[in-house]
């Protein structure tokens, strides 16, 4: 007779369900598999996704992999066995565990990180509790998403400082570091408190060049007393993921990303990143449950989460990890530009995504002479392919491809193949 877990804990006691219960618990995870770089349909093979279809829009929202996937049901079983047993035992080992791991990948102190629930949660945590006073102003450009744009709105409203936006560029294909830099820098005044900006932009494509920004803010800050110095807060959430980055070095002092998205994280979770000399410009908004020893801590929004994804979130930083953060970037960037390199020798594309490695990281956004962009996604997911556009709070609304770690060039050449034939 087969004897169902749940009777089994319940036939041998307490004593030893406890026992049971710490198998599930964060102290003894299981160890994800071992990805080798040159294997990238082992990569694949973590992924339960329908394998007829071209996923080129998993930078939406991300399959969990395999091991980030069975880190959720172990939690998930512990609570729903012993609810409150398991949440005092693992609540705090289980947070701290993926703090660690998120600071490990991005080579910062763990003290430095907060937990949220998505990129938008960041950013209003920030632009919320950020100190701006009435007669300073707020920096931010006509490019942003609405998560930057109406959180930076709100803060206007409460605080009386001027939001102004500003143009980056003339163009996304054809413009520069120069270009971006020298607006970002002609635009700063002495009443600039916050600049606030997207890395990687989701409308065209365009990865900005953040530590050239944060050197000339870095620079600007010299002559500057602690009340007026200038905040740079990145939206960071395309660049997660895809960049291989050393937080600490890309200079900014706010960084904001979900990690539902390119990092292959549970859906529902985010972190958020304070320099440590940046924090005490910030008041927490929402009170934490997390304690008050670290900055990270105190800007953890408390209440009751869905655990047992916020615990699972090492699990996908343990992934990336294995894969190699510089192996990542290659691959992505290669497929990228064999995407954008046959989109440009298309004479009926228009294409909006800069070809310069420097210039964009795994978004490539176009236009088909003749289609609307929902009318070319719903030709390609006629033919298996998998698309977006750009989201309608934007002005400009394009056809959006992202081939990442779940794509090989054979799957660039056949979507290229269909585009070609509109």
């Amino acid at each position: 007779m087969i004897i169902s877990r749940r009777k089994f804990v319940n036939s041998i006691g307490i004593a030893s369900g406890a026992v049971l219960l710490a198998h599930f618990s964060c102290a003894k995870r299981p160890v994800g598999p071992v990805i080798y770089p040159e294997d990238w349909e082992r990569v694949r093979r973590q992924f339960d996704l329908d394998w007829d279809y071209v996923h080129m829009s998993c930078f939406h929202l991300a399959s969990h992999p395999k091991p980030v996937k069975q880190a959720i049901e172990r939690h998930r079983e512990g609570l729903d066995e012993n609810p409150l047993r398991y949440y005092r035992e693992n609540a705090g080992v289980c947070e701290k565990r993926v703090r660690l791991a998120a600071a490990s990948y991005l080579n910062t102190d763990y003290s430095q990180i907060a937990l949220t629930d998505s990129t938008t949660m960041g950013l209003g945590l920030i632009y919320t509790g950020v100190k701006v006073r009435g007669d300073q102003e707020i920096l931010t450009t006509e490019h942003e998403y609405y998560s930057t744009l109406e959180s930076l709105n709100l803060r206007s409203l409460r605080t009386g400082a001027e939001l102004r936006k500003i143009r980056l560029h003339n163009g996304s294909f054809n413009t520069s570091i120069d270009e971006i830099v020298d607006n970002i820098y002609s635009s700063i005044n002495p009443r600039t408190r916050v600049v606030a900006l997207t890395w990687v932009h989701s409308s065209t494509g365009l990865k900005i060049p953040v530590r050239e920004i944060g050197e000339i803010i870095s620079n600007t800050n010299k002559s500057r007393v602690d009340d007026d110095r200038i905040l740079l807060c990145i939206d960071g959430v395309h660049g997660l993921g895809v960049e291989n980055i050393n937080i600490e070095e890309l200079g900014c002092d706010f960084f904001s990303a979900g990690t539902h998205k390119w990092m292959f994280g549970p859906r529902g979770t985010g972190i958020l990143w304070g320099r440590d000399d940046a924090w005490n410009n910030v008041v927490a908004t929402i009170p934490t449950f997390s304690g008050s020893g670290t900055a990270g801590q105190t800007m953890t929004p408390g209440g009751f989460h869905s655990f047992e994804h916020r615990w699972a979130l090492n699990e996908a930083f343990d992934f990336h990890s294995s894969i190699g953060k510089e192996q990542v970037e290659k691959r992505i960037h290669q497929l990228n530009t064999q995407l954008k390199e046959g989109l440009r020798n298309m004479r009926n594309v228009n294409l909006h995504t800069p070809m310069p490695e420097e210039l964009s990281a795994g978004i490539v956004c176009f236009e088909v002479n003749g289609f609307t962009p929902n009318e070319v996604v719903k030709r390609l997911e006629d033919r298996y392919i998998i698309a977006t556009t750009t989201p309608r709070t934007y002005k400009e609304r394009y056809v959006r491809l992202a081939p990442g770690l779940l794509n090989n060039p054979s799957e660039v050449e056949r979507t290229l193949a269909v585009i070609r034939e509109l």
